[in-house]
C-alpha cells in the first residue's frame, strides 16, 4: 500500500516551526474554539478559507462543498450552521464562492455528469431564475455572473434558514455576507451583506 509519509514529514516540520515561533500556540489552540466567523465555501482546493483572509487556525469555522451550496435538504450544512450559531455564537456567516468554479461551469453544461447532477441542479435553478441576467453574455462572463448569482442565492438560503431566523428573533448579533474570490489575483469582492 502506498503511504503518504511525505505529508507526515511536512506536518512535523510545520508543527516544529509553529512551536519555535510561538511555544504556546498549540496549547492555546487546544484550550478552546471561539471563532467569530463561519465560512461556507467551495471545496475547490485553490480556495482555502484561512489563508485567503490571512487568519491562523482557530479563527474561522469552515464548511465546504461543491459550489458553496446551501439548501434546506442538506442536513450536513444546516448542522454546521446550527452548531456555529447556537453553540459557537459566531457573529458572521460568510458564503464565499469563486470565479471559475467547476461546479458552476458543470451546471451550465448540457450533458450527464452522474450523481453530482443532483447537487448541480440547485445551481441550474439559479441560472434559470436569473436567465435574463445571463442572456447574451459571452461564456466567461456568463460563468462569472452565475458564480456571483449563486453566492447571492445561497446567502438568501442562509438568511431564510430556520436557525438564522430563530437567532435573529432572539436578538442574537449575526451578520450574513456574500463574497466571491478571484483566483487569478487573490482578491475578494463583497457582493452583499445582511443583518436581520
Amino acid at each position: 500500500m502506498k503511504t503518504l509519509e511525505h505529508f507526515f514529514e511536512r506536518n512535523r516540520k510545520w508543527a516544529k516551526a509553529i512551536t519555535e515561533r510561538d511555544p504556546g500556540f498549540f496549547a492555546g489552540l487546544a484550550a478552546q474554539q471561539k471563532p467569530e466567523y463561519l465560512w461556507i465555501g467551495c471545496s475547490d482546493s485553490r480556495v482555502p478559507a484561512n489563508q485567503i483572509v490571512d487568519l491562523p487556525p482557530g479563527e474561522i469555522f469552515v464548511h465546504r462543498n461543491i459550489a458553496n451550496v446551501v439548501v434546506h435538504s442538506d442536513l450536513n450544512c444546516l448542522s454546521v450552521i446550527q452548531f456555529a450559531v447556537e453553540v459557537l455564537k459566531v457573529k458572521h456567516i460568510i458564503v464565499c464562492g469563486h470565479y471559475g468554479c467547476g461546479g458552476v461551469m458543470a451546471s451550465m453544461e448540457n450533458h450527464d455528469h452522474g450523481l453530482i447532477d443532483n447537487w448541480l441542479c440547485h445551481i441550474s435553478d439559479v441560472g434559470r431564475k436569473h436567465a435574463d441576467k445571463l442572456e447574451g453574455l459571452g461564456e466567461k462572463e456568463k460563468t462569472d455572473v452565475l458564480c456571483e448569482l449563486n453566492v447571492i442565492e445561497q446567502v438568501n438560503n442562509v438568511r431564510n434558514a430556520s436557525i438564522v431566523q430563530k437567532a435573529w428573533s432572539q436578538g442574537q448579533e449575526l451578520y450574513i455576507h456574500g463574497w466571491i474570490y478571484n483566483i487569478e489575483n487573490g482578491l475578494l469582492k463583497d457582493l452583499c451583506s445582511f443583518d436581520t
